[in-house]
């Protein structure tokens, strides 16, 4: 039996289990796991440089590489992040709804877990730990399949992890890892649909445009991020700069992070300059359209440029003529993820709101908040980009279902 067969079949059979565990189980689970990779940090380091340390010798981005960089901050955030999901509610056995119907039968939606998880990712090793306790709080078993460049890390947090939930009971296979990062095997677990319920893909556009087009299994689309900022023409000029630079500087490799600025003709020649000036700082290659390039120095701009997720320090910037070619031109470019306008006109607001149709959209804040830990949900499985079942952060209840339930007293059709 191959490796994915072997851990296939063992999540199916805690999930099983897992469906029955109680909220104190968890909770108790999830807090010792907490704790454990806190007291454990300098193992997860250890291992962290060792994926450093080969990243650096293949080359790559310096964007990609904060990516992948654990520090004893960062796992004390993940700690944070799954201590916040002990404190929310277990969404697993809520009554959605319940009716009663003219027959006297008793019909009531109740929301269980889905079953066995798949998350395939890359250069993130933080996602081991927030899918871990995102799935345990619904009760879902949850397979992972990391990049290489990650494995050291995942390999020695999910041992960490397994090890907490041992202690506090849990069946064997609630989490694994599949250890063999080659493409062949990522390409049968897009296909193991014995054991896996739905397949969830977090990482670059490529990761996502190969699972959604290879898997068999159902996929929950998530997180290619070409999100835009609008500066409309009675914006703060000092509230924009903060809000572009904030959008675009702070983890250009993450996928909430801008990657094309709009900025109304009407302040072009104001912000602009100081714009440039500002991303200057950060070494921010700008590509700019015709317009742009009257105003600052930059590498002209291409129709690609406007539809790329760079997840670096490269920005696309476009002058346009006012708000109805801003939302033209996401509408046309947008991969459904974050927008943001910023503006003191409430009129524009409401219809940059109304009219923009992405998972999150922001007035006068940076799109840097589409997160689960930011929204309130102590971590998040991915952001989904798609209309069906989930959308946005994925917390909780997206990793949930429903199950009718149906009370009788002797009733036939």
């Amino acid at each position: 039996m191959s490796e994915l067969t072997i851990k296939g079949a063992l999540a199916k059979e805690a999930a099983t289990k897992l469906a029955t565990v109680s909220t104190v189980q968890k909770n108790s689970a999830l807090s010792l796991c907490a704790k454990a990779l806190v007291e454990n940090s300098d193992k997860i380091i250890a291992a962290n440089k060792i994926d450093i340390d080969n990243a650096k010798a293949k080359g790559i981005t310096p964007a990609m590489l904060d990516r992948l960089t654990l520090t004893p901050e960062r796992i004390g955030q993940i700690a944070e992040g799954i201590m916040q999901i002990v404190s929310l509610n277990d969404p697993i056995g809520e009554i959605v709804e319940q009716t009663v119907r003219p027959n006297g039968l008793q019909i009531g939606a109740r929301r269980v877990p889905i079953g066995v998880v798949g998350v395939i990712y890359e250069a993130r090793p933080n996602v081991t730990a927030d899918v871990a306790a995102l799935t345990l709080k619904t009760s879902n078993a949850a397979i992972l399949r990391g990049g290489s460049e990650a494995i050291n890390s995942n390999k020695a947090m999910v041992e960490i992890i397994t090890s907490a939930y041992k202690e506090a009971g849990l069946p064997d296979g609630t989490l694994q890892l599949i250890e063999d990062t080659s493409r062949e095997t990522a390409v049968e677990f897009m296909k193991l649909n014995d054991y896996l319920d739905v397949l969830i893909p977090r990482g670059g556009a490529g990761l996502i445009k190969t699972v959604v087009n290879n898997s068999t299994v159902p996929v929950i689309e998530t997180g290619v991020g070409n999100c835009h900022t609008y500066v409309d023409e009675s914006a703060d000029i000092d509230m924009a700069l903060n809000i572009a630079v904030n959008a675009k500087c702070s983890r250009p490799a993450v996928c909430n992070a801008m990657e094309t600025l709009l900025v109304s003709g009407a302040v072009a020649d104001k912000f602009l300059p100081a714009l440039a000036e500002r991303m200057a700082e950060y070494n921010v290659e700008i590509r700019g359209c015709d317009e742009t390039r009257k105003y600052i120095t930059a590498v002209p701009a291409t129709d690609e440029d406007f539809a790329t997720e760079f997840l670096d320090y490269k920005l696309a910037v476009k002058v346009v003529d006012g708000i109805d070619e801003a939302i033209s031109h996401i509408t046309k470019y947008s991969t459904g993820h974050s927008e943001a306008i910023v503006t003191d006109s409430y009129e524009n607001s409401q219809r940059f709101l109304n009219e923009i149709n992405s998972a999150a959209v922001y007035v006068n804040a940076s799109t840097r908040f589409t997160d689960g830990f930011e929204f309130g949900l102590g971590a998040e499985i991915g952001i989904s980009t798609q209309k069906i079942h989930a959308r946005g952060p994925m917390g909780l209840k997206a990793l949930t279902t429903i199950k009718y339930v149906i009370y009788g007293n002797g009733q036939i059709r």
